[in-house]
């Protein structure tokens, strides 16, 4: 068997990508891979290469580590390609946050929906045109696997702008989301059994059991009994709409109306507002601490994340069978949500690839939310297919959170202020202000 080729495409997240390598290099099968990592930044380019040379030795890998400033280098050949590129780093997150602030519009993340995953996605797609465009030149039978985020955004304009169908988006909040809850109701994660889907960051637990015995009920009384756990947006969330959501109360409130233009709620839900900018800085430190372990020859901690990429990577070359959860187009998988939105559902992956599994319809009152998210994405995409800046602000008068804060003047002036902050980093055609 041929080793793998593994292209990391924004290897110099280098955390993130200490945390990949763990997990590829803990499989026997793929301790040969070549590891291909492409970064913009020479400095981050050379931390990650000497961190995963580290790991590699930690875990007894013979894997070939090559560094490419060049990403059509990195490109050759490859066989899986991971995205995990922040186009703008902190610097451009920074103004996500500042700029809508200062029209009295909270996020929390701000990196799917809201104005921060509206310009987060815009200034995201050129880079994934290019790189769509080299993976079909380069290796058009690898594997695309996104990290970034907007990850619902990401993979429709992946899919509708360069044609690419070996594509699929990876998260892992509903694996966390159903540990999580295991460790709460006091039951063994691997003896837990669940199904999942909707949307990235809006997906819904539809199932959850032990045993065959329905753990909902178990939830509901763990709930009733405990006044913190009632002060989370998840569980609010739950408490109303029946079921779980699969991600964390600070970007669930991102996502509906509800909550973040009330002080009263954030309150009572104790919601972070700007807690990202923290994430941002934290995520610096880490990789400071890294550079300087490597320089001065320190160990290194050497981790799994039991993220899914490697275990898709592994499935495919070996064959071994595994469920995971994935963002793909939806082409009927979900009946009652948009056919070209993009879905997150179990997904089947073996030697044959990644295949979704059909989940049919979801209950009423789960769809609706996710049908205002997929509009929202679906106008963001339209906006840079079509070259047509009005679209933008039909995302953010669409966005749930944004409509609830501000009327639709101070809307279209926010995203006027937002072009120009980002406008080196958009298409051409969407640099254009629009007044109000």
């Amino acid at each position: 068997m041929t080793p793998p080729k593994i292209a990391f495409i924004g290897a110099g997240s280098v955390v993130f990508t200490q945390g990949l390598l763990a997990d590829l290099f803990a499989f026997t099968e793929l301790k040969d891979a070549h590891i291909a990592l492409h970064d913009i930044d020479p400095e981050r380019l050379s931390t990650a290469q000497a961190a995963a040379r580290h790991i590699a030795g930690e875990l007894g890998a013979s894997a070939r580590i090559t560094a490419h400033a060049d990403r059509r280098e990195s490109l050759v050949d490859a066989d899986f390609v991971i995205n995990i590129v922040q186009v703008g780093m902190g610097e451009a997150t920074r103004t996500d946050f500042d700029v809508p602030a200062r029209y009295g519009l909270r996020q929390t993340i701000g990196d799917t929906l809201g104005i921060g995953g509206v310009f987060r996605a815009l200034r995201t797609f050129p880079h994934l045109r290019a790189l769509g465009a080299d993976i079909a030149e380069l290796c058009p039978d690898a594997w695309l696997l996104n990290y970034t985020n907007p990850m619902a955004m990401n993979v429709q304009y992946l899919a509708e702008a360069t044609g690419l169908s070996r594509v699929v988006g990876l998260c892992h909040s509903v694996y966390w989301t159903v540990r999580d809850l295991s460790d709460l109701l006091g039951v063994p994660y691997q003896e837990v059994t669940y199904r999942a889907a909707g949307v990235n960051h809006q997906a819904w637990l539809l199932e959850l059991r032990h045993g065959g015995a329905d753990l909902y009920p178990r939830l509901d009384a763990a709930v009733a009994g405990d006044e913190q756990l009632r002060r989370r947006v998840r569980v609010d969330m739950y408490r109303r709409l029946g079921y779980y959501p699969t991600e964390t109360s600070e970007h669930s409130s991102e996502y509906v109306p509800w909550y973040l233009h009330h002080d009263s709620e954030i309150e009572r839900l104790r919601l972070p507002v700007g807690a990202y900018l923290g994430i941002v800085e934290e995520n610096v430190a880490a990789y400071e601490r890294t550079r300087a372990s490597l320089a001065a020859g320190e160990p290194l901690p050497v981790e799994g994340t039991m993220e899914y990429a490697p275990q898709i990577i592994h499935s495919i070359v070996t064959g071994v069978p595994r469920t995971v959860y994935g963002n793909v187009p939806n082409h009927g998988l979900i009946d009652n949500l948009p056919r070209a939105g993009v879905v997150e559902v179990p997904c089947l992956v073996d030697a044959s690839g990644v295949q979704p599994t059909r989940i049919g319809s979801l209950p009423p009152q789960l769809a609706a939310l996710n049908r205002t998210y997929l509009s929202m994405n679906d106008l963001v995409v339209r906006a840079a297919v079509e070259d047509e800046p009005r679209h933008i602000r039909h995302a953010a008068m669409t966005d749930p959170a944004t409509a609830a804060a501000l009327p639709v003047e101070r809307i279209w002036q926010l995203c006027d202020d937002m072009v120009r902050a980002h406008a080196d980093r958009l298409q051409p055609s969407l640099r254009a202000t629009l007044g109000s």
